[in-house]
């Protein structure tokens, strides 16, 4: 609670306003000069006490660090163990330890939805249109695209552009995602990059333009929730699909089903569900949360609670560097040995290292990582660790990609709360 008695506000959200404030009010700690540890262990009784066990490293724990077990609070946990987030339209997170599985299984794949679902949706009748400046403009059946194209299967990884929005501070409006809203799962369809070839790309074609069938919040028929699009170098990569199955089965109604688009490695709001009809355009596509702020972040660093004109945003291509801890649970009660394990993604790249601390990042022990199973996949680790004494640990993960980019402890604010790459922490007692 706070000075005041306020139980009401989120151990987090104190933490977020004046994190070294509330490391006195909240245990009363004080830290050394270096800002690390606790002055003649001020508060450090009371902080292992509210933990549940010492905590070995504590002299390496930086000033105003919540401890990251107490996260978890006031979690409402929804049918097949996601997080609602939101009812109209649905969205949902899946919390960091029902990803543990290779593969993301369809119940515990995120759900983000802009508009509401198509109430009819029948892969037997659904038709995609693709039209704009092409040669050859196209409508096909899910049959059609089956007999005319290729068919493959990928795991293919889906994270939300604001997964990570609910740690910014000053807080960002948008879904309050945490890191559940990312996702691996075995998509089988056809290549974007086949269709728009077999269409006629023209020479003026700057861009693609994605129309989806599901409705306007706001019921009027004449408006989209969302229609988005890519430059056209990217559409026409190999690891692009129009899917219309998921994990060797029919697409879920909340995942797109019939027929949508999978774009690893961009924001989510680029694999358009519920697929109609896909145009070619000689400009950049300007549908419904492609201009504005939406999807965007300034072009330039910003500070934080800065007003920034419109002028200054960029539009978001690809995800950054990222890794997420999916063994042990936060808040899990373990052995003094344990294996730990995640997986890594960054945007376009592959993840060179994976490196994993247990005495908040004094020091770093390199984990075990498996190549991707396709481009497009994301990257499974693991790494056994050893704690000396029993008490509270913090596992930190952070992912290396290939061109050097490092997840970092912190990043700097912008206005959308998009692109949260920090470091995941998951905190443990162990006896």
């Amino acid at each position: 609670m706070t000075q005041d008695g306020n139980k009401n506000e989120h151990v987090g959200e104190f933490f977020a306003k004046d994190p070294e404030r509330a490391d006195f009010e909240f245990f009363g700690r004080i830290a050394n000069s270096d800002r690390r540890g606790f002055l003649r262990n001020t508060g450090l009784a009371t902080m292992a006490a509210m933990v549940g066990t010492a905590i070995p490293f504590h002299r390496n724990m930086p000033a105003g660090l919540v401890p990251a077990a107490f996260a978890s609070e006031d979690v409402l946990v929804g049918k097949d163990g996601l997080t609602l987030l939101n009812d109209r339209p649905v969205n949902a997170e899946t919390p960091p330890e029902l990803l543990d599985d290779a593969i993301t299984p369809t119940s515990r794949h995120f759900i983000r939805n802009n508009g509401l679902p198509p109430e009819e949706a029948d892969p037997a009748t659904w038709t995609l249109t693709v039209d704009g400046f092409v040669d050859n403009p196209m409508e096909l059946t899910i049959a059609d695209l089956r007999a005319q194209f290729d068919v493959v299967t990928m795991a293919l990884t889906i994270e939300c552009g604001g997964n990570g929005r609910a740690f910014f501070d000053p807080p960002a409006s948008g879904n309050q995602w945490t890191y559940g809203a990312v996702a691996c799962s075995e998509w089988t369809g056809v290549r974007l990059k086949d269709v728009l070839e077999k269409a006629g790309v023209q020479s003026n074609v700057v861009y693609t333009a994605h129309y989806g069938a599901d409705g306007h919040l706001s019921g009027d028929a004449d408006k989209l929730p969302i229609s988005r699009g890519l430059p056209i170098a990217k559409a026409l990569t190999d690891n692009i699909l129009i899917a219309f199955e998921m994990n060797g089965e029919a697409l879920h109604p909340m995942n797109g089903a019939p027929l949508r688009l999978v774009v690893p490695g961009w924001p989510g709001s680029c694999s358009q569900k519920w697929l109609r009809r896909i145009e070619l355009r000689d400009q950049v596509h300007d549908g419904p949360k492609m201009t504005g702020t939406a999807y965007r972040v300034p072009g330039h660093p910003v500070a934080a609670g800065e007003d920034v004109p419109k002028e200054d945003f960029q539009i978001i291509e690809r995800m950054p560097v990222k890794s997420l801890v999916t063994f042990p649970a936060n808040g899990a009660a373990i052995g003094m040995s344990t294996e730990v394990r995640g997986h890594a993604w960054s945007g376009d790249r592959t993840i060179e290292r994976v490196d994993i601390s247990v005495d908040f990042g004094s020091t770093w022990v390199q984990a075990e990582l498996d190549a991707p199973v396709n481009s497009g996949a994301w990257q499974n680790w693991r790494a056994n660790v050893a704690l000396p004494v029993n008490g509270y640990y913090e596992i930190w993960a952070r992912a290396t990609d290939s061109a050097q980019e490092m997840q970092p402890f912190a990043i700097n604010w912008n206005p959308k709360g998009y692109l949260n790459n920090t470091m995941h922490r998951v905190g443990v007692r162990a006896s």
